[in-house]
């Protein structure tokens, strides 16, 4: 990471009225952030993995992926970067909902600037360590397996395997939220940086290998959730 990037703060802003969007964009530049502009939420969520960033500006209605899909998704990837909702919506029950996802604030518009400014410097001086927080571990213990996703070993008694890098952060996901499904797009988005048919079809390749190669232990299991995801399993 280069040295602006430790010393500017970096906002995603996702919103599709690009008028909107620009002259949000142009206000925060002023102010000394770094802002990269998205017009949906698809184009948000695969911007969001390739670049780390210090808070979300999400709009909430938005084609392709809403803004409270895309922030689920986000807190799946980084439970703890600042989303900041945006919406026409004044409806408690949106705002509930935006809340009970995570989000650190809710601003209906229209907004002004200086609103907008005061409420991002304080969520960002609240949260001045989040990424020490959120980085993830590099070890897990997966049933009877030891992985290490930093040196892409995968090791159970004294047989070692050295994964590729892709098998690694496949593994590595799936084992960040064992139990859990992680959708197709997300994994996708977030190992190979797209969601094509194409990348689909080579990733269900990367998973049949992991299958194969955690075979050994029976009470791991890679369940396929049929038009959803992936979900990484350990029989107690």
């Amino acid at each position: 990471m280069n040295q602006e990037n430790t010393t500017t703060p970096k906002i995603l802003l996702v919103e599709d009225d690009l008028n909107l969007g620009f002259v949000i964009q142009d206000t925060l530049k002023m102010e000394g952030f770094k802002v990269h502009l998205c017009k949906d939420g698809k184009e948000g969520l695969l911007q969001f993995n390739k670049e780390e960033y210090d808070l979300c500006l999400l709009d909430v209605m938005m084609p392709k992926k809403d803004g409270f899909s895309l922030a689920e998704d986000i807190r799946k990837i980084n439970q703890n970067i600042p989303v900041v909702f945006l919406t026409a919506k004044g409806m408690a029950e949106d705002k509930i909902r935006g809340l009970k996802l995570g989000a650190d604030d809710y601003i209906t518009k229209p907004f002004s600037s200086e609103e907008l400014i005061l409420r991002i410097k304080a969520i960002l001086k609240r949260n001045p360590k989040y990424r020490d927080e959120s980085k993830s571990k590099s070890r897990f213990i997966i049933g009877n397996f030891q992985f290490d996703a930093s040196n892409f070993e995968l090791s159970i008694g004294e047989e070692k395997r050295k994964l590729t890098k892709k098998e690694a952060e496949l593994l590595k996901l799936l084992a960040e939220h064992q139990g859990q499904v992680i959708e197709r797009e997300i994994l996708a988005n977030m190992i190979w940086g797209d969601d094509s048919y194409f990348v689909g079809r080579s990733m269900d390749v990367f998973i049949t290998k992991l299958r194969k190669y955690l075979s050994v232990d029976p009470n791991i299991a890679i369940t396929n959730v049929h038009g959803v995801g992936f979900r990484l399993e350990v029989k107690d």
